[in-house]
């Protein structure tokens, strides 16, 4: 209540600020300050693959500095979801995370590697298929642009809900360099440098960064003594800018990062009634081990796992820029490659119990990427067309393996008599750890992807004020993938049906290629100098893809070959938005709105079968998402920067009929007539309409405001400014499950950091920051244990952190 009451009175400040007499056309104009980019400044982004003023760009996009990045300690992509509300991330360990814009980009549940993200990430003009690489630290950023709404025309089909574009700091012919060190609790230290300068003067230029960091598990393992969930980031990039000509330009650029923290875990929520039987939930299969949860409390931050995690991982790679002034324009040429290792070790049954003792997907992938574009503009035409190609391999080399207390927990222990740890009958195989004890699967597991595309876009300024800006992308897309599960007991005989029911076998080859034609138009105004209106349309992809997760059984416990291959998505977006500055460009208000219906999306299913790895995908009939955006940014008096971003966003599936059904509604046997949900022993339907709920992940309501107010001072003999700053979020209550439970909504949270510092003039800072200084317990994401047997599991977010970042540059 307090954080909305907050949120609710910076809005009705932020909108009120027009008013406000200090906005005199004649007083001179207020200097800059690091919180956001301000209301005076021509902001200059590559949105539209040129350089262009944000406020002429007729798209739905926020750009967040270098400095106010430093400011609010958005160090990385889930930070960033605090100022940018349209955003979300979510990640219960690098590979298994997932960046949505407005509720929409990919499925939410765990990586399924033979689809594609619906938010595209591009760091300094090359395309990042891992979505994992927004783990780590951000590097010698300049900024960041998050496009909102389908980018494929420039940037794809991989886009269809909108784009991260970063841009890196490039080269310098002046000797510069920058560099910071930060300490806080939970042991917290990041440091980090970059340093630039001639090789051979307006030739040669250097670049080079350096970041490393660390800080203590947030949740404490009373198995090993250790606290886990920590996090472990490495990051270096260089750059080499050579003026070949003075109308030819080639940056080499190259990084690797890496990550090796003990993680993840999700730890004990809470229990849900399920419709198995009572004997089979969570409560009672626990008393039958006479185990209990190290606390019921999943803010105490405990855990008792009892396998080794791991979430080691590295990105990396090469890439060449060419940038080429020719006639009217530049011909660019972006040629990379990039590799991706990962290397984990998780406990999938989130308990201290000896069920699932293995459970890793190491992987290894390269990609080629190679774009080719020429933008200029003649007359009253500008004009950008190219072409792009892309080629991935991967392959993931799976493992699962039982404990000794898989049978009792995932087989029927037969009729069990109320208060009874016993089985009905003694014999039964639930009784016997031998049964499932070492069962394992190995999983070989192969993807090559091939894409091809050509696009071309004019903005056609038909008058002065009046434009139009059509769009075309045609893709071909081709998956072939293998997936075989070689699985075997602890006894080396042949599967039992019991042994089958939980892991088996599977081998196929899905195979997915399809040509799709993406298409956008916008029309712009300038309804006076600072005001621009714009609508669009746009009719976007998201390629098909193959599932290489394991598929669901049949009768017979084979395979479903089937449901092996998903359909693409189709977008129609529709959008329009007002850019307005006023008071000489001392307040800006952008206001978007937007209605996105998708057909056939891509979502995750969760598998019925009880000791699956993760779920599969399938095609929901269509999703929509619509709803309005709001951005202020102004500077009422000299050294006052103030910003509200608002989002309302109503995103829900329009017609999903045969969607897997909530856990309430699972675990029990098949009939014709459901059971109420949540009746023990109970009858589930084999599927549910869940047509009109929420997509998860997605609050209907989210805001990030704040400001800065900075005083000249002089102090310690020092000329500088002392500042204050501050920034809050909120958002509603939202579903963690792809089929909403009463079990997995995230209520509704506010956060809120503060910070003070000093600044001076030659270029030295020091700051305090805290964040969470509330010290609000929230969670991150929710989910539940395979099997139906109720135990909700989650991750709380941060605590409060606090500490101290000093920065210099010269």
């Amino acid at each position: 209540m307090i954080a909305r009451t907050v949120l609710l009175s910076s809005t009705a400040s932020a909108l009120a600020l027009g008013a406000v007499p200090a906005f005199a056309q004649n007083e001179e104009p207020p200097p800059a300050t690091p919180v956001a980019a301000g209301p005076n400044d021509d902001i200059v982004i590559t949105a539209r693959r040129r350089n262009e003023n944000l406020q002429d760009v007729p798209i739905a996009v926020s750009v967040i500095g270098s400095e106010q990045l430093d400011a609010t300690g958005s160090v990385n992509v889930l930070r960033l979801t605090q100022i940018q509300p349209s955003l979300q991330f979510y990640s219960t360990n690098p590979r298994n995370s997932a960046a949505n814009i407005r509720g929409l980009g990919a499925p939410f549940g765990l990586t399924n590697d033979g689809i594609e993200q619906g938010v595209g990430v591009y760091i300094d003009q090359v395309y990042y298929s891992r979505i994992a690489v927004t783990t780590f630290d951000f590097l010698d950023v300049e900024r960041i642009e998050v496009l909102r709404g389908p980018q494929g025309t420039l940037y794809g089909k991989n886009t269809t809900a909108g784009a991260v574009n970063v841009t890196t700091r490039a080269p310098s012919f002046d000797f510069e360099g920058r560099a910071q060190v930060t300490i806080g609790n939970l042991d917290y230290v990041n440091a980090g440098a970059s340093f630039s300068g001639p090789i051979v003067d307006d030739v040669l230029a250097f670049r080079v960064a350096a970041a490393r960091s660390h800080r203590r598990g947030t949740v404490y393992n009373v198995t090993t003594d250790r606290w886990v969930n920590e996090q472990d980031n490495l990051g270096l990039r260089g750059q080499l800018l050579w003026r070949a000509t003075d109308n030819l330009n080639l940056t080499l650029s190259a990084d690797y990062n890496r990550q090796d923290p003990e993680c993840c875990v999700q730890i004990y929520v809470r229990e849900g009634a399920t419709q198995r039987p009572l004997n089979r939930q969570f409560a009672g299969l626990a008393a039958a081990f006479g185990y209990a949860p190290p606390s019921t409390d999943p803010f105490d931050r405990l855990t008792d796992l009892d396998t080794p995690l791991s979430a080691f991982q590295e990105i990396g790679g090469v890439a060449l820029r060419a940038e080429w002034n020719i006639g009217p324009g530049t011909l660019t040429s972006v040629s990379a490659w990039r590799f991706w290792n990962w290397g984990p070790s998780n406990d999938r049954d989130f308990t201290g119990l000896p069920i699932t003792t293995v459970s890793a997907n190491p992987s290894r992938q390269n990609q080629y990427s190679q774009e080719l574009r020429y933008a200029g503009s003649s007359g009253r035409l500008d004009y950008v067309a190219g072409a792009f190609a892309y080629y991935q391999r991967q392959h993931t080399t799976g493992a699962q393996e039982q404990g000794p207390a898989a049978s009792r927990w995932l087989l029927n222990p037969g009729n069990v008599p109320p208060g009874s740890s016993g089985c009905n009958p003694p014999t039964a195989n639930a009784c016997n750890p031998a049964v499932l004890d070492g069962l394992r699967s190995e999983n070989d597991i192969w993807l090559r992807t091939t894409s091809l595309a050509a696009f071309a876009q004019i903005g056609w300024r038909v008058t002065d004020r009046l434009r139009l800006q059509p769009g075309i992308r045609i893709n071909y897309d081709k998956k072939d993938g293998s997936y075989v599960a070689v699985v075997t007991n602890g006894t080396g005989t042949p599967l039992t049906s019991d042994q089958r029911g939980v892991l088996a076998p599977q081998s196929y080859e899905p195979s997915f290629s399809d040509w799709n034609f993406s298409w956008d138009f916008t029309v712009s105004y300038d309804l006076t100098d600072d005001i621009l209106a714009y609508a669009t349309y746009a009719r976007a992809f998201k390629s098909g893809g193959i599932n290489l997760s394991g598929l669901p059984l049949d009768a017979n416990n084979n395979p479903i070959l089937a449901v092996a291959t998903v359909d693409p998505e189709t977008v129609n977006h529709f959008e329009a938005g007002l850019k307005t500055q006023f008071f000489d460009r001392r307040l800006t208000v952008n206001f978007t709105g937007f209605w996105t219906e998708i057909e056939d999306y891509q979502a995750t299913v969760t598998n019925g079968q009880l000791g699956v790895l993760r779920g599969y995908l399938a095609n929901a009939d269509k999703v929509r998402t619509r709803g309005f955006e709001l951005e202020v940014s102004a500077r009422p008096v000299r050294g006052l920067s103030l910003y509200f971003n608002g989002a309302f966003t109503d995103a829900s599936y329009v017609r999903f009929t045969d969607a897997p059904c909530p856990p309430e509604l699972s675990g029990g046997a098949s009939g014709p007539v459901p059971s109420a949900p949540g009746t023990p022993g109970g009858v589930s339907p084999p599927n549910c309409d869940i047509s009109g709920q929420w997509l998860p992940g997605v609050s209907r309501w989210a805001g990030a405001f704040g400001g800065e107010y900075a005083l000249p001072q002089r102090l310690f003999g020092l000329d500088g400014e002392i500042y204050l700053g501050f920034d809050a979020s909120y958002r509603s209550r939202f579903s963690s499950n792809p089929s909403r439970s009463a079990y997995t909504d995230i209520a509704g949270y506010g956060l809120a950091n503060f910070r003070l510092g000093f600044r001076v003039d030659d270029g030295w800072e020091v700051m305090a920051w805290v964040r969470n200084a509330f010290d609000e317990d929230y969670f991150e994401v929710l989910a539940t244990q395979s099997g139906n047997t109720g135990l909700v599991v989650g991750q709380p977010g941060d605590p409060r952190t606090w500490g101290v970042t000093v920065r210099t540059q010269f």
